[in-house]
């Protein structure tokens, strides 16, 4: 009998969190979210909706995901570890070859922070119905603001007009007035084997490389040699903007990526973490802090580096990640 599958990817950097992210403990495993991290509150959220929980990750973190759900007394799972990332494309393909073809999976992100779990059951469950009928099934949240961190879905009902880039401002907000663009979750559902098909058709080389590693793998372990002949490609170019099964599901749950720290701000600030009257936030100490002439900034504390940004550069922070990536330095 099919079953429901949650296949939970878990590779990803967070670059724009530094210093909070580190390749040794990314975003996904701080736990910054009521005692829990985003890893832990995917898993939480979607184990009652799913027979089973299906991880995707990597060499370098794989001991944080075992212990996230040693922690949560889950045991039961599945793995699957890249040698080296390749993107989702691959890693959502490396699911699929895992399981039967009849079975349903719904590809979740590990760093997404979810709130109002009635709503995102519903959408689900909506999302389910629609790839028992050979959809493949994508999510779109309505914007509430005119946000340059995401991609955007062009809708009309259930049908997918386009797919648009992250824009700027300008675009952004020309989206947010015309009422039918939606972001871009990075969720998805569909069978197994519908997916597989698509993706031979529209992606060979991915499918082909994707399944020759598969074959290859040690236990839970994808080989390096194989794996470094998987073109990086995102399942969006891959598939999603290509395939003529696509169906969005117009969810209306809270949903953010947390994938800068004006996402973290907001969050935390409806949390009641403290900030002061003209907006300023600390994040990472307990240290009595000022800001002086300065408005809507944020201080980031560890042990090891400091940042100091302005809400509104938050997607930089990447910028200052990879210069020390490329300097080689032990920061990141």
């Amino acid at each position: 009998m099919a079953k429901v599958i949650n296949v939970v990817l878990s590779g990803g950097v967070g670059s724009r969190l530094w210093p909070l992210s580190r390749k040794e403990k990314s975003k996904q495993y701080i736990e910054l979210f009521e005692g829990k991290s985003l890893f832990q509150q995917t898993i939480l959220r979607n184990r009652l909706l799913c027979d089973d929980i299906l991880i995707v990750g990597n060499i370098g973190n794989v001991h944080l995901s075992r212990q996230s759900l040693k922690d949560l007394n889950i045991s039961s799972y599945t793995e699957v570890t890249e040698a080296t990332p390749r993107n989702t494309a691959a890693a959502i393909a490396f699911a699929a070859l895992t399981v039967d073809e009849n079975d349903i999976l719904i590809v979740t992100p590990s760093d997404h922070l979810i709130e109002n779990d009635i709503e995102y059951n519903k959408s689900i469950a909506e999302a389910i119905e629609l790839a028992k009928k050979d959809y493949i099934v994508t999510f779109g949240l309505k914007p509430t603001k005119p946000e340059t961190g995401f991609g955007y879905i062009q809708i009309n009902g259930n049908e997918v007009l386009g797919f648009r880039e992250k824009p700027n401002l300008e675009t952004a907000q020309e989206f947010l007035e015309a009422g039918n663009f939606y972001w871009n979750s990075g969720m998805f559902c569909f069978k197994a084997g519908i997916f597989l098909n698509e993706l031979q058709k529209l992606q060979s080389d991915v499918f082909v490389k994707s399944k020759n590693a598969m074959e290859k793998k040690t236990n839970s372990e994808l080989p390096l040699k194989e794996s470094m002949l998987i073109p990086s490609i995102s399942v969006d170019y891959a598939v999603m903007e290509k395939t003529d099964k696509i169906k969005v599901v117009k969810a209306k749950f809270q949903w953010s990526d947390m994938g800068s720290f004006d996402s973290v701000y907001e969050y935390l600030k409806s949390k009641n973490h403290p900030i002061d009257k003209h907006g300023n936030m600390v994040i990472g100490t307990d240290i009595h802090t000022e800001f002086l002439g300065i408005k809507k900034s944020i201080l980031v504390v560890t042990s090891d580096a400091i940042l100091v940004l302005k809400k509104d550069k938050s997607q930089e922070v990447k910028k200052v990640y990879e210069k020390l990536d490329m300097l080689g330095l032990k920061l990141v």
